[in-house]
């Protein structure tokens, strides 16, 4: 084996969003493209001679390759020690919990999260620091820098390693050890539940599915549910990974993860329903007939915390995404506990936990977390509820409709219209931002302006500052329309536009949240004259 110097030249836009570089499986399958972005990030995150380096991916169509060439750039530049999943594979928050537990140096976790995948679709990676959380905008900033100006890479010239196999060996003077991607993982869910408690109510007659949609949380779910929990073979759907996910979309929303839909919502549904996304680091939760939103979950999680023997004695405080609903702030403001307002970005939660000032965070594109780990993290939130619900002994809707009754209920809805125009989408942003000066005191949904604004935040942490984060029409009466274009997609532009409203009045709590939205989602039409700027008369997913 030796370590060639691989001449080579930059390619544009290789600049990390908030989860990494994300381009189709072509773009990366170019010579030198991946390993030009390796490098950049080898060249951009300090002195990691001697240290450990975790690698793995969500399974997805160019995993395998990605890994070969990863594992040979890390010997050539000089990591001691890498851990890789068995099979290339390690889902997100496990990957993240592995970085952990091993005080390694950081992580590349290739992963295009809910993206499809296939030869004709999405790939990404990401760098993750030593916390086990996404890089902060200063590394990935220094990585966009080095990809610009990039002249050479190193790489060991050798054959293919075997990732099959649980074991070790040495590339060129570095430990790779091929590990188990489970049960780390498996062994830190162990210590948050009461798995005795879960593993009673899924003997006690009470039904589930869990729908892993072909992606990387198949393992996972079967080993915890249906092995560790006693759940019944056949509790995980869709449980095989597949290299482009089974042909479908991994987005486990009301849209995409339809399969579970139409169970949960048929004749003898079962009790309980999640789905997990291509990474599993996102959730969706559902009761017989009934659908929680991602912001009602997350307020659920934080008012039942103390319910669960890992969180216990109490939680430090709570964190949402500007753009998710202030149900939680609601709980927090009850417990007493500080409530913190984030840009979109997992990133921004991570400073937040590290400094001992939240516990549970989430995001309303059905991310969840905890301290556990610096990701969100799909089956944690699924066994945070079984043990809520294992506790309780009430049925999903029942605990929503309680929850409402002592905290009101945020009418809450998100409307994508995913593959718009660049620059449609970028003029109905600029439509909104130009009646900022308007807007505030007229009247707009029969509620009143008082704001309008682009999201901005300074961490409290660090000081830094992030800007245009989303913009956002507020009301009076605590009613909010944000307006954001998504940075998770590889071709065109997403719009996205979140209603919310709040009811106090129980008597109202029973709405379709479309329909007790209609008034707000027929005024953001009108503001941001989104059909004829760009055609579009109708979401692509609403949720």
């Amino acid at each position: 084996m030796r370590i060639q110097t691989v001449s080579t030249e930059p390619f544009e836009g290789q600049q990390p969003g908030t989860s990494g570089l994300r381009k189709k499986v072509k773009v990366f399958q170019q010579p030198h493209y991946l390993a030009n972005f390796v490098q950049a990030v080898f060249d951009s995150i300090g002195d990691f001679a001697g240290q450990t380096l975790v690698v793995g991916g969500d399974g997805r169509f160019f995993n395998r390759e990605a890994i070969q060439m990863i594992l040979k750039m890390a010997a050539a530049n000089g990591f001691g020690r890498v851990l890789v999943g068995q099979g290339g594979i390690l889902s997100t928050p496990a990957a993240s919990c592995v970085i952990r537990k091993n005080k390694a140096f950081g992580g590349l976790i290739l992963s295009a999260s809910h993206n499809p995948a296939g030869p004709d679709e999405d790939f990404g990676i990401k760098y993750n620091i030593g916390n086990g959380g996404p890089a902060p905008e200063g590394v990935t900033e220094a990585v966009f820098a080095h990809t610009r100006n990039i002249e050479f890479y190193n790489i060991v010239d050798c054959a293919d390693l075997d990732l099959d196999h649980v074991g070790s060996f040495e590339l060129a003077g570095m430990q790779v050890e091929v590990i188990d991607p489970v049960s780390d993982y498996a062994e830190l869910m162990e210590s948050l539940f009461d798995f005795t408690a879960i593993r009673a109510l899924l003997a006690s007659g009470f039904t589930m599915k869990f729908d892993a949609m072909h992606a990387v949380t198949g393992p996972y779910a079967k080993a915890i549910l249906e092995g560790c929990l006693g759940a019944p073979a056949g509790t995980v759907m869709n449980g095989e990974p597949k290299e482009d996910f089974g042909g479908g979309h991994p987005d486990p929303n009301l849209t995409y993860a339809h399969d579970l839909v139409e169970i949960m919502y048929g004749d003898d549904a079962p009790d309980f329903g999640a789905a997990s996304d291509g990474d599993g680091d996102r959730n969706m939760i559902l009761g017989n007939h009934f659908f929680v939103t991602p912001s009602d979950s997350l307020a659920v999680l934080a008012a039942n915390a103390t319910r669960v023997p890992g969180y216990a004695g109490g939680i430090a405080g709570v964190a949402r995404s500007m753009p998710t609903s202030a149900a939680v702030d609601r709980v927090a403001a009850s417990l007493g506990l500080d409530c913190y307002e984030t840009p979109t970005g997992w990133k921004f939660f991570g400073n937040l936990m590290d400094a001992g000032r939240v516990t549970l965070c989430g995001e309303e594109s059905f991310g969840t977390g905890s301290g556990h780990v610096r990701e969100k993290d799909g089956l944690w939130a699924v066994l945070f509820w079984l043990n809520i619900l294992a506790d309780r002994k009430e049925p999903v809707a029942d605990i929503l409709v309680d929850h409402w009754k002592q905290f009101g209920r945020n009418y809450y809805s998100r409307h994508d219209y995913e593959g718009v125009d660049a620059a449609a989408a970028a003029a109905v942003l600029k439509r909104v931002r130009d009646q900022f000066s308007t807007l505030p005191g007229t009247e707009l949904a029969g509620r009143m302006v008082s704001l309008c604004d682009d999201f901005s935040y300074t961490d409290p942490v660090d000081g830094s500052v992030s800007r245009n984060q989303g913009v956002r029409v507020l009301f009076e009466d605590g009613s909010r329309m944000i307006f954001r274009l998504s940075g998770t997609g590889t071709s065109g532009a997403t719009i996205r536009i979140y209603l919310e409203s709040y009811e106090a009045d129980a008597g109202r709590h029973g709405l379709d949240a479309q329909v007790a939205l209609a008034d707000m989602i027929e005024a953001a039409a009108s503001v941001s004259q989104l059909q004829p700027l760009t055609g579009r008369d109708k979401p692509t997913v609403i949720t």
